[in-house]
């Protein structure tokens, strides 16, 4: 088995770009023995837990309505290249993702991230829906199998906001700066959306390894 480790954020439209090209070349190899785990990058540690109004946000961050709009341009032009549907006019606010953050590592504890991780992206991407907003996190949880009123005690409370926090802290420590950022068996980093066929090449290349290991031990 190998691990393979994913740094992201689930407001990130690269992460849910990647995620989908990933899932493309999992779905051909389903032979693969890749062990998959979701790790916490919040693209804004500093949003208020209200969150704020979508179009200033994006305008505040990339200098203007201008940068905005060629930024978006090109996230939009990769999305439809790669068939992905993203329902940018129905994102109406930036939430900050602690919480959604902290119902990864709950799901994680009960195998049930990466369900989880998928009904984020869809939620935020797709639906246009507030994924700090406890209702709607305690329904993504529940349509994942995880337990809803467990789910929503643990929302109210801080559990675990702190753990995240430091292990966003460490990440950027170790040189993330952008996501989503994949490390392969803990030692190989590939940065950035990368295209099913390069997935498929590294499922390939992994399962060949692990043949020759065999064959060795043999």
């Amino acid at each position: 088995m190998t691990k393979l480790d994913i740094i992201s954020d689930p407001i990130c439209p690269w992460c849910y770009i990647g995620k989908t090209k990933l899932d493309r070349a999992l779905e051909k190899h389903p032979e693969h023995d890749l062990v998959i785990e979701w790790h916490p990058f919040q693209l804004n540690p500093t949003m208020e837990p209200e969150g704020m109004d979508r179009r200033e946000y994006l305008e505040t961050k990339f200098g203007g309505k201008e940068g905005a709009v060629r930024v978006y341009g090109a996230i939009a032009e990769a999305a439809e290249a790669a068939g992905i549907e993203i329902n940018f006019e129905g994102i109406k606010r930036t939430p900050s993702t602690l919480n959604a953050h902290r119902l990864l590592h709950w799901a994680a504890l009960e195998g049930k991230q990466n369900a989880v991780v998928d009904r984020l992206f869809k939620a935020y991407f797709r639906e246009g829906q507030d994924i700090s907003d406890h209702d709607v996190l305690v329904d993504i949880a529940a349509n994942a199998g995880m337990d809803a009123e467990v789910t929503r005690r643990l929302l109210e409370s801080d559990a675990d906001a702190k753990d995240i926090q430091d292990r966003d802290a460490a990440a950027r420590e170790r040189g993330v700066s952008g996501v989503p950022c994949f490390v392969i068996g803990n030692h190989y980093v590939v940065q950035g959306a990368q295209d099913t066929a390069l997935w498929e090449k590294v499922i390939s290349e992994l399962s060949d390894a692990h043949n020759a290991d065999a064959e060795q031990a043999g």
